[in-house]
């Protein structure tokens, strides 16, 4: 059970670093390359890594009514749709208020599972870390709203959309992709959302915009390998072993994590605000993990 928890918790913190670098990966790649073409490079990459290592330990695909249904509703809205309105949106939206956009997330997870998942309990100190997470991340970019709040409108609402759309994709697959692997239940989605954003970019986009240099295969390969093959692997392990609303909230650490990476490998300048918005985030984690961690150790 200790091991267990401990690698529970390893995984967890290594999603939110991976996933904080992300954004950042996003928008260095989008110097290169344009949204969809990269998009659709890193998803087929991404597919040929979960192919490998799928052959590697044998595993089957499952092919039965249901699997099959939930690989297409997850290549097109999870990975098509979401995270291609991601990435067109980080053209005109900077990738930290993106991040603060996309912390709708956790909060459309508590209501889909309070309506969709039995058994799944917002709670009150669920809802007070999650509120008090929300505006640490808030007042971490207060010091750039002013400027930033002038952007161009449809690519913040598109990031929020994007968010609402993950948010529903997770709650139907607690609810029905219980028996997946979490090789397989990526392996298919990946591959379509490969295919399709590649095909949208060769048909919309202006091709000779591209520019395959040293940042556009770096960028791409990390988002791939790490942003991807791992993270989503990881993720719906986890899925299977946490409360998806505790799940969810590492959404609200990723933009702390690329505050801070942006700092150590950017040289970019931490306010007090950005200093007391990340001490409010941890304390809302901290809250809303309480019940959960005190009903642990009831039962232990």
């Amino acid at each position: 059970m200790k091991s267990t928890t401990l690698k529970i918790i390893f995984v967890y913190i290594m999603l939110c670093l991976i996933w904080g670098s992300t954004w950042m990966g996003i928008r260095a790649s989008l110097e290169s390359l344009t949204p969809f073409i990269s998009s659709g490079i890193r998803f087929i990459i991404a597919s040929a890594g979960i192919y490998v290592v799928m052959k590697f330990k044998g595993m089957k695909l499952q092919r039965d009514r249901l699997s099959i249904t939930l690989y297409l509703i997850m290549g097109v809205f999870s990975f098509i749709v979401a995270y291609g309105l991601v990435y067109w949106a980080e053209q005109f939206v900077p990738s930290g208020l993106a991040a603060v956009l996309f912390a709708v997330y956790p909060f459309f997870v508590a209501i889909f599972s309070y309506f969709f998942i039995p058994g799944e309990r917002i709670g009150i100190y669920k809802a007070i870390g999650m509120i008090l997470s929300f505006l640490g991340i808030v007042v971490i970019f207060s010091d750039s709203f002013n400027g930033e709040l002038n952007l161009n409108l449809a690519g913040m609402i598109a990031v929020v959309l994007s968010g609402v759309i993950q948010a529903a994709i997770a709650v139907l697959m607690k609810r029905k992709g219980g028996k997946l692997n979490s090789f397989t239940m990526n392996f298919i989605p990946m591959l379509i959302a490969g295919i399709g954003l590649t095909l949208i970019g060769l048909i919309l986009e202006d091709l000779t915009k591209l520019k395959f240099d040293t940042k556009a295969i770096l960028s791409v390969s990390y988002l791939a390998v790490f942003g991807s093959i791992i993270t989503f692997t990881s993720f719906y392990w986890l899925m299977k072993k946490l409360n998806i609303i505790i799940l969810s909230l590492t959404s609200f650490i990723t933009p702390v994590v690329a505050l801070f990476v942006g700092w150590l490998f950017y040289q970019e300048q931490l306010t007090r605000e950005n200093i007391m918005g990340a001490v409010m985030v941890l304390i809302g984690l901290i809250i809303a993990n309480f019940q959960s961690s005190y009903r642990a150790k009831k039962l232990a």
